[in-house]
C-alpha cells in the first residue's frame, strides 16, 4: 500500500539504515536539492541537512535519530594540499548544505576566511588544491588516494568539531513541517529502528565499497542515536551558525 506521505532522503550510503523500513517511493536527491523540495512544501518529511532545519522556523526535528558523528566521520571533510593557514580558496561540493557552514565555523575558530568557490565537477576534485567533499564522493576521493603518499591531507569535520566543542555533530536528521501528524513521526521512527536492528544485514548486503569499509563506516563513523549530547551539539552549532552566516537562526524544535 503506497505511503500517504511524501518523504525525501539522499543517495548516500550513510542514509540507508534510516530509510530501511520505508520501502519504495522515497524521493532521493542531493542534500541541497532535497532542501529546496522541503522548503517549497512538496515534501512532508526529509532526511535533511541540519542547517536547513535551523534556518527555517516552520520545521521540526525528529529528536531521537539522525546521522551523527562522535569523532571522525570519514565522509565529510576538506581535502587540502596547502596548510590550513595558507589556504586562500576552497572549492565546495555543491550538494552540501550543512558542511559548508560547518567549514565556516571550523575556519572561523582559527581566524581563517578563505574564498569559497562552487565545485564544477567531481572529476576535477583531485586536481584542485583544496576541496570540500561530502558523502559517497568524499569516500571515493579518499579511497583513491595513494596510501603511502597521499596527494591531499584530510581535515575530517566530525573529528575537528569534536575536538573544538567536545560534542557530537549531527549532519542530518528527519525534518518535518510543523504540526506533522503523529503517524508520520511513528513511521519514520519505526523505519529507523528497523534499519538499526538490521544493520549487520545491511552491511552484508550492500554492494558499495568492501565489507570491511562498510562495517567500519555504518554504525562506526556514522551513528544514528540523536541523544542528549547530540542535541546539545545542535544547539551549539546553531549559536556558531548565526555568527558566521549573519542569517536568522531558529532554536531547534525537537519532536
Amino acid at each position: 500500500m503506497p505511503s500517504p506521505f511524501r518523504i525525501g532522503s539522499v543517495h548516500y550510503l550513510n542514509a540507508v539504515p534510516l530509510t530501511y523500513g520505508l520501502g519504495e517511493g522515497v524521493l532521493l536527491l542531493p542534500p541541497s536539492q532535497l532542501a529546496s523540495e522541503m522548503h517549497a512544501g512538496r515534501l512532508d518529511a526529509a532526511l535533511l541537512s541540519i542547517t536547513e532545519a535551523l534556518f527555517h522556523p516552520d520545521h521540526e526535528i525528529l529528536g531521537s535519530v539522525g546521522i551523527v558523528s562522535r569523532g571522525p566521520v570519514y565522509s565529510v571533510g576538506l581535502a587540502h594540499r596547502q596548510p590550513l593557514d595558507q589556504i586562500r580558496e576552497i572549492h565546495l561540493d555543491t550538494a552540501s548544505c550543512t558542511s559548508v557552514n560547518l567549514l565556516r565555523v571550523l575556519l572561523d575558530a582559527r581566524g581563517l576566511r578563505p574564498k569559497l568557490i562552487p565545485l564544477d565537477s567531481y572529476a576535477h576534485a583531485p586536481q584542485l588544491d583544496n576541496v570540500l567533499l561530502i558523502g559517497n564522493p568524499a569516500i571515493d576521493f579518499r579511497r583513491a588516494q595513494p596510501s603511502t603518499a597521499p596527494t591531499h591531507a584530510w581535515l575530517d569535520f566530525g573529528e575537528a568539531w569534536q575536538q573544538q566543542e567536545q560534542l557530537p555533530f549531527t549532519f542530518a536528521a528527519w525534518v518535518l513541517r510543523r504540526g506533522a501528524p503523529l503517524e508520520l513521526r511513528q513511521r519514520l521512527l519505526q523505519s529507523a529502528q528497523a534499519g538499526r536492528d538490521a544493520l549487520p544485514s545491511i552491511v552484508a548486503a550492500r554492494t558499495e565499497y568492501d565489507l570491511a569499509f562498510r562495517t567500519a563506516y555504518l554504525g562506526g563513523h556514522i551513528q544514528y542515536d540523536l541523544d542528549e549530547a547530540a542535541r546539545d551539539g545542535i544547539h551549539r552549532f546553531a549559536q556558531h551558525l548565526a555568527r558566521v552566516t549573519g542569517r536568522p537562526v531558529y532554536p531547534p524544535r525537537f519532536v
